[in-house]
């Protein structure tokens, strides 16, 4: 038997209980799978959750992995939130059913170029396909006019990639769709047989600083976040931007989409309006990613080469195939 004070006690808890009322998703927050860069995700989590009270848990990890990952959950995902670097997997957790539609006025603070068609997800950055070469090896004039060239003979053994990851996989994806199967898979195998193979594309940065290959191809962030800090893997590496609505000036879009399964559907929703919006945009202009901002007239950090003077080619973001991308590259040797 409870003794009068144990009884008064639970009494006087169970009245709390009841002022406070039910858990709100406020309390409960939400969690972002995460395939930005954790550095990005952080300081967006931090800003929304700043000027909401709502709690952000992110759980970081890879494009591929991530989206193979929801899509094997289906509706059972703790995931309320998918962002990504690259859209392909978006367009793989889209076509799987997964996502909910972006609310309205999300999709109105973003151009159609950087959402889907669909409604089904929104871009929240972008990032340049870019040639990174050593200057103490190539000079301008030598550069290859387009990304195509560098199936030529003449650049066996001179420039490198990192195959294996979302980010190059993502360029070849939009190769595919500017250039169809058969182009896309001749340069890729010619591509087996001239460029060497890194892991990640800062090692190819500092495989091209250090001499030991003459050029590369990366995101440009890369570049510029090395510049930020002590440039130390950049010292000797410039920027060729191919342009001309070349494939090799793909620029990539990062999505974010509410996943349809999601239990707290305002609250993600929420944190998708903001980081479209001014808030998650300034990150980018302010912060140290080097991203593009892609919000309707939301500036990038200054120090990047503007989007509109890129002159990116046209490709249609959610129709880039990851699947056959890598069964090209499967196919070529290259994974």
């Amino acid at each position: 038997m409870k003794s009068p004070l144990l009884a008064l006690a639970s009494v006087a808890a169970l009245a709390i209980s009841l002022a406070a009322g039910p858990a709100t998703a406020e309390d409960a927050g939400i969690v972002v799978y995460n395939a930005q860069h954790e550095s990005l995700a952080k300081e967006w989590a931090e800003g929304f959750t700043k000027e909401t009270g709502i709690k952000v848990t992110l759980r970081n990890g890879g494009d591929s992995d991530f989206s193979n990952q929801i899509v094997a959950e289906g509706a059972a995902s703790p995931a309320d939130v998918f962002l990504t670097e690259n859209s392909p997997a978006m367009v793989l957790v889209e076509n799987a059913g997964l996502f909910a539609p972006v609310a309205t006025d999300t999709l109105a603070q973003v151009p159609q170029d950087y959402q889907a068609t669909s409604g089904k997800w929104v871009g929240v950055a972008a990032r340049s396909t870019v040639f990174v070469y050593n200057t103490t090896k190539l000079k301008a004039d030598q550069l290859p006019k387009s990304m195509l060239d560098l199936a030529d003979p003449s650049w066996k053994g001179r420039w490198a990639a990192s195959p294996s990851g979302a980010d190059f996989q993502a360029i070849v994806s939009a190769l595919l769709q500017l250039k169809g199967e058969p182009a896309t898979a001749d340069w890729l195998k010619a591509m087996k047989e001239n460029f060497t193979a890194y892991k990640g594309n800062s090692t190819v940065m500092k495989a091209v600083n250090a001499g030991e290959i003459e050029a590369g191809v990366i995101y440009h962030y890369y570049y510029f976040g090395d510049q930020a800090k002590t440039g130390e893997n950049s010292k000797n590496v410039a920027l060729h931007y191919f342009k001309n609505q070349d494939p090799g000036a793909f620029v990539s879009v990062s999505g974010g989409g509410v996943l349809a399964s999601s239990k707290h559907p305002k609250e993600a929703q929420a944190f998708l309006k903001w980081v479209t919006g001014k808030g998650g945009q300034d990150v980018l202009k302010n912060g140290s990613s080097f991203e593009y901002a892609v919000g309707k007239g939301a500036q990038s950090n200054p120090k990047l080469v503007p989007l509109a003077d890129l002159q990116a080619p046209k490709v249609d973001a959610t129709t880039l195939n990851s699947k056959k991308v890598t069964d090209l590259m499967t196919a070529a040797g290259l994974l």
